[in-house]
């Protein structure tokens, strides 16, 4: 890390209760450090730790307080600033630890050990963002000036389960490594802009914690995209398992749920009043499109290039512009290539929410055609999972007016398992504390 860099622990009893979750949601953390110079020899060791970047700007860079010194505690905000603040802190946390817990279901799936340690390291930082987060919780008195307290706030990210996490992206269960890889390209790219945005702060703790996670989110995107990458080249020799038709239906799963993550289109107006970002949610929201869409280019690229070798570089661009203006090319048919679904598809959040609309973008007025467009494009595997059928009943509900749009979006489900780990595993107050030998608790 730079000189610039500070690190610091979690008080131990913290500290004890990431590790113990952990252990309980990174069962190959050990496998991922025994093979870490075999991977990675040129990258330090793995910390488990928070780091503050010092050199970030110490003034205020938009808002209603631009130019003022960034906020060093708490107690300089108001209560209004303080409960907005603590809001996207809670968030950050509660997707850093959900990806982990999605991450894990199909890590074994990889097609290549390589595959399964660089998503382990993925998991791994995303822990540490965790925890980066649980610093920025714990490190000032928020019952000061907030509704709530750090510690409150930890404790319930802590004990989150998939289907109880704030954002609606990181309670759904993955089907394959396919969605390993997509949901590392889709939903990881709105964490980067999430980052970047965040890194202007007007709260200097949470500024300084976006430079030393924004460098680690580079890895994660890359984890993602690579094997998307390899699997575009090898369908198109006629190898490989996972084919432009899956990769497709991956888009259509998530990218969706990536726009959801920006928030109402519409809104994001008092995060750049209050100086915590310097763009509203349809304004970054369109720049994450434009990003997905060179991703996307990307991939159909090193498929018409690995399905046509003999092609130089501009002679593949030409025939990829073809086929995207609608034309075939060479017997390549325009849709055997990977498009984005329109902004309105399939949404939850915002102004489309739960509204009839196909991935085109086209309204639609019969749900069972509606239905039936939906599952067509759709994984098999996701079609029967709980969350999209949800989702089903409350657009059903929406077409016919049984359900206001606006409360559709605020009854979203808590999908918690029944059963699960046991909350030893990874709650503050459940950890046991240290004893002297006489059975009295040490301070």
């Amino acid at each position: 890390m730079a000189d610039t860099t500070r690190k610091t622990l979690l008080p131990a009893k913290y500290h004890d209760a990431v590790v113990r979750w952990r252990d309980t949601f990174i069962p190959d953390y050990g496998f991922l450090l025994d093979q870490w110079d075999n991977y990675f020899p040129n990258k330090p060791h793995f910390e488990l730790c928070a780091y503050y970047d010092c050199s970030v700007c110490p003034n205020i860079e938009v808002g209603q307080d631009q130019g003022k010194p960034k906020f060093t505690s708490a107690g300089q905000m108001n209560q209004e600033q303080a409960d907005h603040l603590l809001k996207a802190v809670k968030a950050q946390a509660s997707t850093e630890l959900g990806s982990i817990q999605q991450h894990r279901l199909t890590l074994a799936r990889a097609e290549h050990e390589q595959d399964q340690v660089w998503i382990l390291r993925m998991m791994a930082e995303e822990l540490r963002h965790g925890y980066q987060m649980f610093s920025v919780l714990l490190d000032d008195d928020w019952k000061s000036v907030a509704t709530t307290s750090g510690e409150d706030m930890v404790e319930e990210v802590l004990n989150m389960r998939t289907g109880s996490h704030v954002l609606g992206a990181f309670n759904i269960d993955f089907d394959s490594f396919l969605d390993n890889s997509m949901f590392c390209a889709v939903i990881d790219r709105v964490g980067k802009y999430q980052l970047e945005m965040q890194k202007v702060s007007a709260y200097r703790p949470m500024s300084e914690s976006m430079p030393p996670m924004l460098r680690e989110e580079a890895f994660h995107m890359a984890t993602g995209v690579a094997p998307l990458r390899r699997w575009a080249e090898q369908t198109a020799r006629g190898a490989g398992t996972v084919s432009m038709g899956m990769m497709q239906e991956a888009v259509d799963k998530w990218f969706p749920r990536g726009l959801d993550m920006f928030g109402d289109e519409r809104g994001g107006g008092r995060n750049v009043k209050f100086g915590f970002k310097p763009m509203k949610n349809g304004e970054a929201m369109e720049a994450y499109i434009q990003e997905m869409q060179g991703v996307v280019d990307d991939i159909n690229e090193r498929y018409v290039r690995a399905r046509f070798p003999k092609l130089a570089r501009a002679e593949a661009r030409n025939a990829l512009k073809k086929l995207t203006d609608g034309d075939a090319f060479e017997g390549l048919q325009p849709d055997e290539l990977i498009t984005l679904p329109h902004k309105r598809y399939f949404r939850r959040r915002g102004p489309h929410a739960f509204l009839l609309v196909d991935r085109a973008g086209n309204d639609m007025t019969d749900f069972d055609a509606f239905r039936k467009e939906m599952g067509r494009v759709q994984p098999d595997a996701y079609v029967v999972n709980r969350d999209y059928i949800d989702y089903l009943e409350k657009a059903r509900q929406v077409a016919t007016g049984e359900l206001d749009q606006v409360d559709a979006v605020r009854t979203m489900p808590q999908l918690s398992r029944v059963g699960g780990a046991c909350p030893c595993s990874n709650a503050v107050r459940w950890v046991v504390p240290e004893s002297n030998g006489n059975g009295a608790v040490a301070n």
